[in-house]
């Protein structure tokens, strides 16, 4: 395995391994007794063509816990802001020859362009629409954690379905790990394809009920034509979570949003802090781990 693009490209195996190596991490960093110079004198570019707060921030960490440098690629202060091509900038950053590449760009597939042409590991930080491959293992890790198992869990995701990276690569993993899967969404936010096995409600009413956990997903306006909604009040009315509807429709669901959360549109501020209810924290934390454990399976290829 030499790059991490995308969860359509691992076997159940693959991401068995992923887990197990991110929960020895979860349990070292707990005792503080991994490993701190697993990747000394590696260099790790980071080129995030897009923002970030979690996922940047969560590599960076993860990488300095294992002792590796970071150089962090700013695009608006780079030669592209003065016409360089794109693929020009990958070809010189990739001829300075650093240990692997975690990279996020809005174009569909822009990682796997870039594993081309690069002579090391590439990570996908998050592709347009298609693929977020770390989400989906910190989600499936805390999934575990919380519930000692992925199989036979009924997961019901909420939201922009058609232009989330996090739905795609969330639906692509849980099925392999034998979830339940629902999608709850405005019609016009429904993928043009639905996912097969995964059923699909257009109110929280049908599809809320018997929900071991609820994953709400953030409205993606930047990657919308046109305005597929008419306002975010009227989106939180229709679905929208609060305290009330969940203990009336599935008091016994667990609550995930990978962020970043719009409070008052995906769920009320009650909800997310819920402690009894909320792994939102925890999804959150579990992102240092897992991406401890893909550094190392793919930067060293020892891991067990």
């Amino acid at each position: 395995m030499r790059h991490l693009l995308g969860i359509d490209d691992l076997s159940r195996e693959d991401i068995e391994r992923f887990l197990e190596r991110a929960h020895y991490y979860t349990e070292a960093l707990f005792e503080g007794s991994w490993n701190k110079t697993l990747l000394s004198d590696r260099v790790i570019l980071h080129l995030f063509f897009e923002h970030s707060t979690r996922t940047l921030t969560s590599f960076e960490i993860a990488a300095k816990r294992l002792g590796a440098e970071v150089v962090n690629w700013n695009p608006e202060t780079s030669s592209l802001s003065k016409g360089e091509n794109f693929i020009d900038t990958i070809d010189t950053l990739c001829a300075m020859r650093p240990d692997a590449i975690v990279m996020r760009h809005a174009d569909y597939g822009a990682p796997k362009f870039v594993a081309g042409r690069a002579g090391c590991p590439i990570i996908n930080g998050g592709d347009s629409w298609r693929a977020h491959p770390t989400q989906a293992l910190l989600d499936a890790l805390t999934l575990r954690q919380h519930f000692g198992k992925i199989e036979g869990l009924c997961v019901t995701l909420i939201g922009d379905i058609a232009h989330s990276r996090v739905a795609t690569s969330n639906i692509e993993l849980l099925r392999k790990m034998g979830a339940k899967l629902r999608i709850i969404a405005p019609a016009i936010l429904m993928p043009e394809k639905r996912p097969e096995g995964v059923e699909a409600f257009n109110t929280l009413e049908e599809g809320l009920p018997h929900s071991d956990v609820v994953m709400t997903l953030r409205l993606q306006k930047e990657r919308m034509d046109r305005a597929l909604i008419s306002s975010d009040g009227e989106y939180f009315r229709e679905f929208g979570l609060t305290t009330s509807l969940l203990d009336r429709l599935a008091p016994k669901a667990m609550v995930m949003d990978p962020g970043p959360l719009v409070r008052g549109v995906q769920m009320e501020d009650e909800v997310a802090e819920d402690p009894r209810r909320s792994l939102i924290l925890k999804q959150v934390a579990n992102g240092i781990p897992t991406r401890m454990a893909v550094l190392d399976i793919l930067m060293t290829g020892k891991a067990a």
